[in-house]
């Protein structure tokens, strides 16, 4: 609007911005080493480090460049950092295909979730071109595919995949599991991850340790480590 383009609204609210910052796309820098991933970290860090509480931000699908769990922990702080008063709070747009980010609104006053309205229709989707408030229950990835060429057996076999998957990674409601404290016990023994239940870090130590590179003295300190530790904390009860 300040640079007298069109604005597809009825109506809009458009505050004075000192600066636009995009981090759009993927782009890489092979002659200098770079790769996609660290391009869109790079320009997402001069982002967080520059913008301040009257610049416009977009971004999009931050985290999508690196492994799954990587991937949304760094979008889940950059929308944290961005969101909290600790920060600039700069106007911010945020797309991802992460529907966990979506519980933030919950959680942080500051943040509210839209979705590109679909219409579903006998296994097909119409894109209704149309913003509404609420978080999107579903990605439409293969859809997309299809419509891109990608052959049937193909998507039929990620569709069969895809629900697999969902089966173990969502809740009762179909929303996906996200990591809070389980209120059901007393201590932090046990608690709910991304994708169901965890085990004590603890555990895991143990099971990579290699007992025979441990001296004697070694082996009772990592063992009187653990027994301190777990003194104010509870391992869930085996089965």
């Amino acid at each position: 609007a300040h640079a007298g383009c069109f604005v597809p609204a009825k109506e809009a609210k458009i505050p004075i911005v000192d600066r636009i910052f995009a981090r759009v796309g993927a782009s890489d820098n092979i002659a200098r080493g770079q790769s996609t991933f660290m391009v869109e970290m790079q320009e997402t860090a001069k982002i967080l480090n520059t913008a301040t509480s009257q610049s416009l931000v977009i971004l999009d699908e931050i985290g999508r460049g690196t492994a799954t769990f990587d991937g949304l922990s760094i979008a889940w702080a950059v929308v944290e950092t961005l969101a909290t008063k600790s920060h600039r709070q700069p106007k911010t747009l945020f797309a991802t295909h992460y529907h966990e980010l979506t519980d933030l609104d919950r959680s942080l006053e500051s943040v509210s979730n839209l979705n590109v309205s679909v219409k579903e229709w006998e296994d097909n989707v119409v894109f209704l071109h149309k913003i509404v408030p609420g978080a999107a229950d579903k990605s439409y990835g293969i859809h997309v595919a299809r419509l891109a060429g990608v052959p049937d057996e193909v998507n039929q076999r990620a569709k069969d995949i895809l629900a697999q998957l969902e089966a173990e990674h969502l809740d009762e409601r179909g929303r996906p599991k996200i990591s809070r404290p389980d209120k059901s016990r007393s201590s932090g023994g046990l608690q709910l991850t991304l994708f169901g239940v965890a085990e004590h870090p603890i555990l895991d130590e143990i099971r990579e340790q290699k007992i025979n590179d441990l001296t004697p003295l070694e082996a009772l300190e990592r063992l009187q480590r653990w027994q301190t530790q777990l003194s104010t904390e509870s391992l869930p009860k085996p089965r």
